[in-house]
Parts: structure tokens; sequence; C-alpha cells
């Protein structure tokens, strides 16, 4: 992210803007235990990356600048009308930043939020393009546990208390769901499961990660110990695959999902030879993943029904019908649901 003498020049403008709107605003402390001073109202809103775009969504739509990618006709079905066609803005954060400085002023975020990681890697980008362009940047934990919390936060943040303790208050109900659930399945009957991301399904994440934690929050082992990190995903071999023998396999790629029995050696994985291959729902945003964010809280019903369906004692549709309703602002028909949880099990 290099700047011009010329951006330089507008960096220093904007600087000054943002250092008389900040001098009449107010400071709040970040989830990186940042301070960070804010103008009185946040009214124009921009998410640094893919989790971020889905928690200002669910707080503050309408006060979103644009999109970190324009959202599919599919996609678009289940967000509100207002926000549909907002323009694309690209990403600060991520694989592949695409949002140049110029192009982060001309956007004239009150505010940039990013949602996800808040270690120190995370917090010299948020340095760096703060003191660079004068655009306060906030950090807020992005981790499964800590939702409630940063919902509350995220919230307090953008004027939007009520809608944040409401909106965390279906997160504590939901991690207690799961709660409760799991007292009445023994540990030995909790399944060992494999994430399959990418149309091979040998890109997973290791127990642990970012975008695993969901199943393990679920109270299902993630059988792919010791690989990646943190945030990060990493590659397996089908033949550790064939080794860790996972009951379940749980995928993200509706292509993986169709060709898995045809794939070559598949077939000797324990979950495919049984057909326990699961396709998550992936509508407006992944239901496990991509991105992991407060999306993840109805994947968390869906993983329940799928794996416990008797203890879980789940309504699902009628759940899917009230997520989309509180968080997305939308309304459900029955055809809709039956495309949002039309993923089969691939036998």
């Amino acid at each position: 992210m290099k700047a011009t003498r010329r951006s330089l020049l507008g960096f220093a403008g904007a600087s000054l803007l943002a250092g008389r709107a900040q001098a009449q605003g107010r400071t709040i402390v970040d989830s990186a235990r940042r301070r960070v001073t804010l103008p009185g109202k946040v009214t124009r809103l921009l998410a640094a990356g893919p989790p971020a775009s889905v928690v200002a969504y669910v707080l503050a739509p309408r006060e979103m600048v644009g999109w970190i990618r324009t959202p599919s006709s599919a996609e678009k079905e289940f967000l509100i009308v207002a926000v549909r066609d907002l323009p694309e803005t690209g990403r600060l954060t991520g694989r592949g930043d695409t949002l140049s400085l110029e192009r982060l002023i001309a956007a004239k975020p009150d505010l940039v939020l990013d949602f996800g990681s808040v270690t120190e890697t995370y917090v010299s980008l948020a340095e760096r393009v703060q003191s660079q362009t004068g655009i306060p940047y906030v950090l807020i934990d992005g981790t499964f546990a800590a939702t409630p919390a940063s919902l509350r936060l995220t919230a307090d943040i953008l004027g939007k208390s009520e809608r944040g303790a409401t909106l965390a208050t279906y997160a504590e109900k939901t991690f207690s769901l799961v709660d409760s659930t799991l007292s009445r399945v023994p540990a030995d009957k909790r399944p060992r499961v494999y994430l399959a991301r990418g149309p091979e399904g040998l890109e997973t994440g290791g127990r642990g990660s970012i975008n695993t934690e969901i199943i393990e929050r679920v109270g299902a082992i993630n059988v792919a110990e010791g690989l990646g990190g943190r945030g990060n995903t990493a590659n397996a071999s089908l033949e550790q695959l064939i080794a860790w023998h996972p009951d379940a396999i749980v995928t993200l790629d509706r292509s993986f999902f169709q060709t898995v029995k045809s794939k070559p050696g598949w077939n000797d994985v324990k979950a495919v030879k049984e057909g326990r291959v699961y396709l998550a729902p992936s509508l407006p945003w992944g239901w496990i993943d991509a991105p992991p964010s407060v999306n993840r809280l109805i994947g968390l019903r869906w993983l329940l029904t799928t794996f416990y369906p008797a203890e879980a004692g789940l309504d699902l549709r009628a759940d899917t019908a009230a997520f989309f309703e509180l968080f997305y602002g939308v309304s459900v028909d029955a055809s809709q649901l039956d495309r949002l949880l039309g993923g089969a099990v691939a036998r």
C-alpha cells in the first residue's frame, strides 16, 4: 500500500478535516485496547474486510459506504433492498488488499471497521492507515466466543446500542442452546469432523483455527490437528484424511460436494464411504465460514441439527426464518427456505 506525493497531500488534508471532526467527538477503546477518537456520530462506515462487512450490515446497513465485493444476484435476494447496489470498495485486510488509500479517502468514511484478528499485524495496519488518512480505524475481536461482547462494543461505537444488545442476546442464547444440547450427548457420541474447502476438498483449517472454531464449538472433534495456525488454512493430503478417519465431512464447496463420490480414492474416507458428507448453506454468507463472522450463529444451529438432531430438537426452518428476519432484515418464504436449506447429503 504505497503513497505517492500527490496522495500524501490528500492524506494531509483528510487528516486536518478528520482532526476537526474528532475534536468534537468521543474516544473509545477497541478490542486491541487502542484508544480511538471518533466523530460524534458515524454516518459513513467502511468495512476493512469480509467479516467486518457482515457486522456492518447487521448493525448499521444504511451507514455502509459500500461492499468489499459486489454481492451476487443470489446473495442480493437475502439483503435489504436499500443496500443491494452499493458500490464495491475493495478490502484493506485479508488475502490481497484491493483498496488503496486514495480510494479509501475518496469514499469519505467517518470510520473504518475491522472485525477479526486483533494481533500486532492488524494493529500495525490500523495505526498506519489511521495515521496516513486521519480516518478513525477500530479493531474488534472476531473470535467466536467473543461474539456477544463484540456485538455490544461495535454497536456502542456505531450508536446502535439497543440493536447490539438484541443481537448479542441472541448470540448468548445460541451458545447456551449448544451447551444444553451437548450436555445430552456423551463425549464418545460426538463426531470426528473434517472441514473440506475448495473444489478438491483438501483445503482445511487446523484445530483451533478461526475457520474451524464453529465445528469445535458444537462439540465435534476437528480431525485436522496441527495443520496451519489461527486464521490460516492449510492443505491436507488424501492419505492424511484417510488416516484421520472422520465420521463426517462438512464442505463449503458445491462442486466438491457434487463430485466427491467420483474422486479417485475418496471412497476410502470413512465419511464418504458411509454417506456423511454435508454441504453447508452459503447465502447470503457462508454459515460455517466464508467469512468467519456473525453469520456463523445460524451455522451453529444448522450443525446442531445435522450432528445431534434428536438432542437438539430444533425446527431449523423456523430458526432460519427468525435469524434472517432479526439479523438480515428480510423475511423468507417457504421456497426460499427450501433453497437455503437445500444442501443434501452426498450418497
